[in-house]
C-alpha cells in the first residue's frame, strides 16, 4: 500500500493535466450539436480504461449516447465491485457568469473550476487513477472491478435501464460503487447510505363550465382556486404532519444510532436559515432539521396555477385550477402506494362544489444501504485513511433512480462514496471540485479497494 500511495502522491501534476483533457471535451448530452463530442468522450474513457489495465473495454451504442464498459476479474474469490459513473455534463449557459471558460479547467483558491469537474468527470477520474496506481506498481487489484460509465445521466438515463436488464450477466457483481455525490462539508468526510424516493402528482379542481365574470357571478359559485388552496392547506396539520390517511404506516423509524450519528454532524439551524434567507425553519414537529431532510417523508406543492396571471387586471372567476404536488418517500414506503393513498385522500376532501382529477406523473423508490454492511464499513475505513479524519454518516434528501434500479434488477446494494461539496455549483456556472477532495478521493478509492475484501470475508464468516 505504501508503494501504491506513493505513486499517487508523485503523479499529482500528471493527474491534473489528464483530468483537464477529459474535461475539455464538451460532452453536453442534452444538445444535439455535441453528438460528436459525446462519441469522442466515450472513446476517451475507453482509452483510459485500457491504459490503466482494465480489460474487455467496449463502447456499447444505444438509441442515445454510448455506454462504456470494462472489467478486471483477476481476483478470484474476492468481491466484485460494479463502478458506475457518467461522462456527460450539463449545459454551460449562461456562459457570461463563468469566471473562466467552462471547458478550460482552471485552478483558483485550491479548487478546479470547470463543467464536469465534480459532476461527474472528476469523480470518475478519481477511480481511474486509483485503479492505475495498483496496475502501474505491479500489484494486482484486491477486488474484481466492472466499470459502467454512461453518457445520459444528465438527461434521465433513458437507455440505461434497458441496458442493465439486457446485460445482467455481464454486470453481475456484489455491490455498486458510485462517486457522484457530495461530502457533508469541506473537511468533513462522510458516507451517504440512504436516499429518498418520490411520488409526483398533478391535481385539477374544476368548478363552473367556463371562466366567469367575478362581478356577475362572484359569491354564487366556489372559486376553484380557493377550493384548491383550501385542500392543499389541509394536507398538513398544525404540527407539520401530513394528514393523508395511512401515509406514515410504512415509514421506517430512525434507529437510536442514526439519530446519534446525525447529531455529530456540524450543523446549525441558524446558519442554514440565514443561507436560505428565511427568518425561521419549518417542518414536522419532533424531528431535527437533518432528520426531516433525510429520513422523514414530505409533501410539497411544487407549482400552482389557474385564472388570469398576465399583465394588468382581468376580473375572472376561473373554471379550473391546478397544482403539482410531490411526496419525498423514505424506506419502506413505495411510490405506487403513496400515489394511491394521496389520490384517495385528495378526492375525499374535495367539497361538493367542485370536481377533482388526480394524476400520478412518475415515481421512484427510496434506497438504503445498512451502515453495518461490508461496503459501508470499507468506505468508512477508506475515508478515515484517505482524509485522516473519522468520517460521519449522512443520508440524502433527493433521489438517484439508478440506485433503486441496480437493487431491483441486479439485486445488489450501492455504496455512495462522493467527494464533491454542497456548494460545488453542479449544474450552475463556476462548477468546481476542491483539490484536497480530489487527491483525497484518489487515496480513499485506493484504500476502499484494499479494505473491501476483509470486510466481505467477515460477512461470509458470520453467514456461516
Amino acid at each position: 500500500m505504501e508503494k501504491v500511495l506513493a505513486y499517487v502522491g508523485s503523479n499529482r501534476d500528471r493527474y491534473l493535466a489528464e483530468v483537464k483533457d477529459f474535461i475539455a471535451i464538451p460532452s453536453v448530452s442534452s444538445q444535439s450539436n455535441h453528438q460528436p463530442d459525446m462519441k469522442r468522450c466515450a472513446e476517451w474513457v475507453a482509452g483510459q480504461m485500457r491504459t490503466i489495465g482494465m480489460q474487455n473495454a467496449q463502447i456499447f451504442q444505444t438509441p442515445g449516447h454510448p455506454i462504456v464498459y470494462s472489467e478486471w476479474l483477476g481476483a478470484p474469490g474476492a468481491p466484485t465491485v460494479l463502478l458506475y459513473g457518467h461522462y456527460d455534463v450539463q449545459p454551460v449557459d449562461p456562459v457570461n457568469l463563468w469566471t473562466s471558460p467552462p471547458f478550460e479547467a482552471t485552478i483558483r483558491d485550491g479548487n478546479l473550476y470547470a463543467r464536469g469537474s465534480a459532476d461527474d468527470k472528476g469523480q470518475v477520474f478519481i477511480h481511474l487513477k486509483a485503479i492505475e496506481a495498483y496496475a502501474k506498481n505491479g500489484h494486482l487489484l484486491p477486488v474484481n472491478i466492472k466499470m459502467l460509465i454512461e453518457g445520459e445521466e444528465e438527461v434521465g438515463s433513458a437507455n440505461l435501464d434497458a441496458f442493465v436488464r439486457a446485460h445482467k450477466d455481464l454486470l453481475k457483481a456484489d455491490l455498486v460503487l458510485i462517486s457522484d455525490s457530495s461530502m457533508f462539508a469541506k473537511g468533513v468526510p462522510s458516507v451517504c447510505y440512504g436516499l429518498r424516493g418520490l411520488a409526483y402528482m398533478e391535481v385539477e379542481v374544476e368548478g363552473p363550465n367556463s371562466d366567469l365574470h367575478s362581478g356577475s357571478f362572484g359569491g354564487s359559485v366556489h372559486n376553484p382556486i380557493q377550493a384548491l388552496t383550501e385542500m392543499i392547506a389541509s394536507l398538513h396539520d398544525k404540527n407539520g404532519r401530513i394528514t393523508v390517511k395511512g401515509f406514515y404506516d410504512d415509514v421506517r423509524p430512525l434507529t437510536k444510532a442514526e439519530r446519534t450519528a446525525f447529531k455529530k454532524l456540524p450543523w446549525s439551524d441558524a446558519k442554514y436559515a440565514k443561507q436560505l434567507g428565511v427568518a425561521q425553519l419549518y417542518g414536522e414537529k419532533g424531528y431535527s432539521t437533518l432528520e426531516r431532510l433525510w429520513a422523514r417523508p414530505t409533501l410539497e406543492c411544487n407549482g400552482i396555477w389557474g385564472g388570469y396571471t398576465g399583465e394588468g387586471a382581468k376580473t375572472v372567476l376561473p373554471a379550473k385550477a391546478s397544482a403539482k404536488i410531490s411526496m419525498r418517500l423514505v424506506p419502506d414506503q413505495t411510490s405506487a402506494k403513496a400515489a394511491k393513498m394521496f389520490e384517495k385522500h385528495f378526492k375525499s376532501i374535495a367539497p361538493k362544489t367542485v370536481k377533482v382529477k388526480v394524476k400520478a406523473l412518475h415515481g421512484g423508490e427510496p434506497a438504503i444501504t445498512p451502515i453495518d454492511s461490508p461496503g459501508v464499513k470499507a468506505a468508512v475505513t477508506a475515508l478515515r485513511k484517505g482524509f485522516g479524519k473519522k468520517p460521519l454518516y449522512q443520508r440524502e434528501g433527493g433521489s438517484i433512480p439508478i440506485v433503486v434500479q441496480f437493487k431491483k434488477i441486479l439485486g445488489i446494494d450501492t455504496v455512495l462514496l462522493g467527494f464533491g461539496l454542497p456548494d460545488e455549483n453542479a449544474h450552475a456556472p463556476n462548477e468546481f471540485i476542491n483539490l484536497d477532495n480530489f487527491f483525497g478521493g484518489i487515496r480513499t478509492a485506493v484504500h476502499f479497494y484494499n479494505e473491501l475484501p476483509g470486510e466481505w470475508s467477515k460477512r461470509v464468516r458470520k453467514g456461516r
